[in-house]
């Protein structure tokens, strides 16, 4: 048989374990409107968080089927020192991701066209329209981002 200690070390946490959580569950429940925001980032359409000037360099407006998609992003803000870059490609119909990259540990030290020591080259084959994403997040987790739209013929 178990002793009582063993009751009160073992069983009586776990008893007022599932009766928290039941509480904590409860109340969730009866606010569906609730928001839960775990990773603090947010896309606005070609709005930035730090209202800095985020842009792409050398995006055209119409590509060839065979011909790449090579661009840079420029920042012109001191605040904003280093980050990750992410530049995503979207179908525009649908906003299927068509492509993505990650470029890590980009430092305005380093330049303000980015991403630094690297380049973002893809072909896109299927003609149609497209919107090109680059977001930029800091080690603080503040976001800039550019969005541009571009087509392949």
């Amino acid at each position: 048989m178990a002793s009582t200690r063993q009751i009160v070390v073992f069983v009586l946490p776990v008893i007022f374990s599932i009766a928290f959580g039941s509480i904590v569950m409860a109340d969730t429940v009866q606010k569906p409107d609730r928001e839960l925001n775990m990773w603090p980032m947010s896309f606005s359409e070609g709005d930035s968080s730090h209202n800095s000037k985020f842009e792409f360099i050398g995006l055209s407006n119409h590509y060839l089927n065979s011909e790449p998609i090579e661009i840079q992003v420029k920042i012109n803000d001191s605040t904003f020192s280093c980050g990750d870059l992410y530049i995503t490609i979207y179908n525009s119909e649908n906003d299927e991701i068509i492509t993505q990259d990650g470029f890590f540990n980009q430092c305005i030290e380093n330049g303000n066209f980015f991403p630094n020591d690297d380049k973002f080259s893809k072909v896109i084959t299927t003609s149609g329209s497209y919107k090109i994403t680059a977001d930029m997040i800091s080690k603080d987790l503040s976001e800039i981002s550019a969005v541009g739209i571009f087509t392949i013929k």
